[in-house]
């Protein structure tokens, strides 16, 4: 790890560097995640949820090393998010922590997410359309973070916790968006530069990403889903649906409270 100036950042960018020892990894995890372990380290994508959770539990076995990454882009659960990504960065003993702004995703609008004029609308899990919780291009933003990031620090690695199977079927969770972005980064970035972008629960129903997160020993009672409430999810989102969907065909049961 290398060449971090912590000034070299805009004061809006709030990284936040905390002492704790890393929790390790389970003996048994190499038999439980998708890649081999891997030296070196790693930049992982968290936005609190349940899928980036497990995501970083699976990074967490691979990586020597991990740095967290949050964004904040104007969203109606900013603050219960990053909550969540504190205390699961607490968990795996993370200190390399940076929480981006990104509220011009919430200026240029269009999705409920980030629109107060746009309601968040009820689950339709039958529905083989696009959201109104879609937030367009958003995953482009993160990885263009994670990118700086990542070759800033000397990160060989990205991972992020997209689903393209069993999900609300944004456009930027498909396989191919995340092949051509590996494209992106690889002409985009300086020649010595050698970042993989590791989507690990991509193919995975959210039932196994449940069991997996389990097998882990991930703790999922620290991640927040829900699209429009803090204190209590409400059970009634796309989100929160596909949540409880996912543990009940798990039969495991949610950690999380609801209204």
């Amino acid at each position: 790890m290398g060449g971090f100036d912590e000034k070299a950042f805009d004061d809006s960018i709030d990284e936040i560097e905390e002492t704790g020892e890393a929790r390790p990894a389970d003996k048994d995890d190499s038999s439980l995640v998708t890649h081999h372990s891997s030296l070196g380290s790693a930049v992982c994508l968290v936005s609190g949820g349940m899928d980036s959770c497990v995501t970083a539990a699976i990074a967490r076995a691979e990586n020597e090393e991990l740095a967290f990454l949050h964004a904040s882009y104007g969203q109606r659960t900013e603050a219960r998010e990053l909550r969540a990504f504190e205390e699961l960065a607490d968990f795996y003993g993370v200190s390399r922590r940076l929480v981006v702004p990104l509220e011009h995703l919430a200026r240029v609008g269009g999705s409920s997410l980030t629109d107060s004029s746009i309601p968040v609308s009820d689950a339709d899990l039958s529905s083989r359309g696009i959201p109104t919780s879609y937030v367009p291009f958003r995953n482009a933003h993160l990885l263009a973070a994670a990118t700086s990031w990542a070759e800033v620090i000397g990160a060989a690695r990205i991972y992020i916790g997209a689903v393209a199977e069993d999900s609300s079927g944004y456009p930027d969770c498909r396989p191919e968006f995340y092949e051509a972005f590996q494209r992106v980064i690889e002409v985009g970035t300086r020649p010595e530069t050698k970042i993989e972008i590791r989507t690990p629960v991509i193919h995975m129903s959210k039932a196994e990403i449940v069991r997996r997160g389990v097998e882990l020993g991930a703790p999922l009672r620290l991640t927040w889903s829900c699209y429009q409430s803090e204190e209590k999810a409400c059970g009634r989102c796309d989100s929160c649906a596909l949540r409880l969907r996912a543990f009940r065909a798990a039969g495991v049961e949610d950690p999380v409270p609801y209204a």
